[in-house]
């Protein structure tokens, strides 16, 4: 499938030339007008990508196993090892779901699953060469950090190693899942076997310094504060400016069903304060080329209006997802109603690959 190049952004972007300070982000988290923001957050997006297209990708998200030794406070996916509820596909079968993901015109499949000791190292490398194998068409988006670190600890290799062999069997970008919010101070809250922020940040520099892409990912809406986000924030800057080997930043609200905080989470922030954080991010995050309006964890309707508060990206289709849904929330969507959903607000939906490549005009 051919592709073009992406739109030239404009790198005289007169938001970045003067990189906000950490006061100047906690009066953005905090006390900015909210519509003062948002058109701020919008300037700034345009003047970096002037034309009115937003982008999309069609994907699908699976999982190989939720069986999991982290025993994350905010995962409602997972289960033990033994656990009745517990399962893992064997490699065929989740070839067979990247399988119809592709029929269905998918050309990224982001695959992650819990953090299972039993699995082996060839389980994930061949699940790589296979998919490049057999789906040339499609892009192996697999393991998050915290997966490629258990895969170094039941091969008992650096994970330097393991991404060395990811990239070998042929992968060349990963999710930024599992970073929820990279503060010591959360982090030791709701996931204290993942490790701290640098537990995160590592696989993400050295995978970026292998020439790899990844996103940013940031779980808001449970235990952190504002200067918790700013954290957040100010790693992940100071990361891209190592590499520039982020694509996106990716920012989404905690979904408390099912699991452990459940009973600590007394009301959702609301669409107010995702539209904050996106913004916020937008101004803040400079060196980030696109920012991600998460239709999914936010709903259509916020999907649209976070287009206004700086995102040039609606995300993906997802036609497989389970981890929210094990929260109890669900959303689904089609390409035809992303498309309606672009126009509608305005603007002109693009179908594009994993690295932002553009494939189709709507």
């Amino acid at each position: 499938m051919p592709c073009e190049a992406a739109p030239t952004p404009n790198t005289k972007d007169r938001f970045t030339a003067k990189r906000l300070t950490r006061d100047e982000g906690r009066h953005l988290l905090t006390d900015a007008p909210l519509l003062e923001l948002g058109a701020r957050a919008s300037e700034a997006r345009f003047a970096r990508w002037p034309e009115k297209v937003v982008t999309f990708v069609i994907d699908s998200n699976p999982n190989y196993t939720n069986v999991c030794i982290t025993d994350c406070q905010f995962c409602a996916f997972y289960r033990k090892p033994g656990d009745r509820e517990a399962w893992t596909l064997t490699v065929d079968e989740v070839l067979a779901k990247v399988d119809s993901a592709a029929s269905k015109g998918a050309t990224t499949v982001l695959l992650q699953g819990g953090h299972n000791p039993a699995l082996p190292l060839d389980y994930y490398l061949t699940l790589v060469r296979e998919t490049r194998k057999r789906f040339p068409q499609v892009t192996p988006h697999f393991f998050t950090a915290s997966e490629i670190h258990t895969m170094a600890q039941v091969a008992s290799l650096p994970f330097t190693d393991i991404l060395d062999r990811l990239w070998d069997a042929g992968q060349r970008t990963i999710p930024g899942g599992g970073a929820e919010v990279l503060s010591t101070r959360v982090r030791s809250r709701i996931a204290p076997k993942k490790g701290g922020p640098e537990a995160w940040l590592e696989v993400h520099r050295e995978a970026h310094r292998r020439g790899f892409k990844s996103t940013a990912t940031m779980m808001y809406g449970h235990v952190e504060t504002v200067d918790d986000l700013l954290d957040h924030f100010d790693a992940i800057r100071e990361l891209q400016d190592m590499f520039g080997g982020f694509t996106a930043f990716v920012p989404w609200s905690f979904k408390p069903g099912n699991t452990l905080l459940e009973k600590w989470i007394k009301q959702y922030k609301g669409p107010n304060m995702y539209l904050r954080v996106l913004a916020a991010a937008r101004l803040y995050l400079d060196n980030f080329p696109h920012v991600q309006a998460s239709w999914f964890s936010e709903g259509k309707p916020t999907g649209q209006i976070a287009l206004y508060f700086g995102a040039d990206d609606w995300g993906g289709t997802l036609f497989e997802e389970n981890v929210h849904r094990a929260a109890e929330y669900v959303n689904t969507i089609s390409v035809d109603e992303i498309v309606t959903l672009i126009r509608e607000a305005g603007f002109t939906p693009a179908q594009r690959t994993t690295e932002y490549e553009i494939v189709r005009r709507y």
